[in-house]
């Protein structure tokens, strides 16, 4: 994007707002969070969106090949950089939401590595100065900035450099849930792929424990008392957890199964459907990793988990959305199945090796459709006799 049309685009923005001069004083003397999405929202659509520019190269046809498609993106990528640093919050917003798309839908590592130094000192600034939507957008676009360097050495000294930044967000209680939710996944996203040191993977996990631990409290209430507004960073923070976990060397994984394994099964009791899920796939994790170091592990109270988890498979409560139900219950039958069956029980029973059939044992065990026309339509004689029965006047003198 040319430089004038950059500032004819912010003028315009200004107009739209009443006036370039009180558009400048409000963003100077900082308004609400509200505002500054709304803003970064108007930008975002001044501002050509990258995937809209590539839908309409792709119907250009033959008039744009595919080197001036690159050189288009570059340039416009170059501006959005640029912007990073504009004073205007609305600009920087504008700015990441497209590097956001961009980097969402578009591998471009060889242009990142020449101005990876350059983003690292912009996101910083943004994630320090920053407010709620802004450090939200910064985060979001450092995670994806770890993914398209790689596990290489640009991608480890942008996460290492950054790595403590997002800690204190995430940590820093006062600061946006939507913030600290984008810091707690673009920490876990970046940590898996970036991370070498053991002593980053640590600090991350503990960071991360730290957030939805205070919630699972001694009593199973602890869960349903956390507030509506902090559901997705729980929900976040567990998975970005559970997700380190999967990297996280065994000398480590037995102190964490201790630890966390009495406390997850309580966030089963939440009101947020995606908290809940999020807790039962950890404990679904928990429990491989656990059997993964130790062949005769059982835990304690399983019982009263595998109650949870049954009562969550065949959840029918009419208050829940019928979506959110079908989705729980799918994935915590398969929840449930994995901590019930396994061959550790099997040995335990004395039930053998687990059954496996072959295609042709399966095709044995089908019946054929005739077979099965048959059955539906006895079934079918028999509902309907019942019914008559009791719809007949004469069944009330009997």
């Amino acid at each position: 994007m040319p430089r004038a049309r950059k500032g004819n685009a912010l003028r315009k923005g200004g107009q739209r707002r009443g006036g370039g001069a009180r558009s400048s004083a409000q963003a100077d003397s900082g308004s609400s969070e509200d505002e500054a999405a709304s803003e970064a929202r108007s930008t975002t659509s001044d501002c050509a969106s990258l995937l809209s520019t590539a839908a309409e190269d792709c119907l250009g046809g033959e008039a744009v090949d595919e080197q001036s498609q690159q050189e288009n993106l570059e340039e416009k990528l170059k501006d959005y950089v640029d912007c990073l640093t504009d004073k205007s919050a609305k600009t920087r917003q504008g700015a990441l939401e497209s590097l956001r798309l961009a980097l969402a839908s578009r591998l471009l590592p060889d242009f990142l590595l020449e101005r990876s130094l350059t983003l690292a000192d912009a996101l910083e600034k943004c994630l320090k100065k920053g407010k709620g939507e802004e450090q939200a957008l910064a985060a979001a676009v450092l995670g994806l900035l770890c993914v398209q360097l790689g596990p290489g050495p640009k991608g480890e000294e942008l996460f290492h450099s950054l790595q403590p930044l997002l800690i204190s967000v995430l940590s820093d209680s006062t600061a946006s849930p939507t913030a600290r939710l984008h810091c707690a996944s673009a920490l876990g996203l970046g940590c898996y792929v970036a991370a070498t040191d053991i002593q980053d993977l640590v600090s991350c996990l503990a960071c991360l424990e730290g957030v939805f631990s205070w919630s699972c409290g001694t009593s199973g209430s602890a869960a349903s008392l956390v507030p509506a507004s902090l559901h997705g960073l729980l929900c976040a923070a567990l998975q970005a957890w559970a997700l380190l976990l999967t990297i996280c060397p065994s000398t480590h994984i037995s102190h964490i199964v201790d630890r966390q394994l009495p406390r997850l099964p309580q966030l089963l009791s939440s009101e947020s459907v995606n908290l809940r899920i999020a807790a039962g796939e950890a404990i679904a994790l928990l429990f491989e990793l656990a059997r993964d170091l130790e062949e005769d592990f059982i835990y304690e109270d399983m019982e009263a988990l595998c109650g949870s988890l049954r009562t969550l498979a065949t959840d029918s409560n009419k208050y829940r959305a019928k979506i959110d139900r079908r989705r729980q219950r799918s994935i915590f039958r398969a929840v449930l199945h994995f901590v019930e069956n396994n061959e550790l029980l099997r040995d335990i029973f004395g039930l053998g090796p687990v059954l496996v059939l072959d295609a042709a044992a399966l095709k044995a065990c089908k019946i054929s459709r005739f077979e099965k026309h048959l059955y539906n339509a006895a079934a079918f004689k028999a509902r309907t006799k019942a019914r008559s029965r009791a719809r007949d006047k004469r069944a009330d003198i009997l």
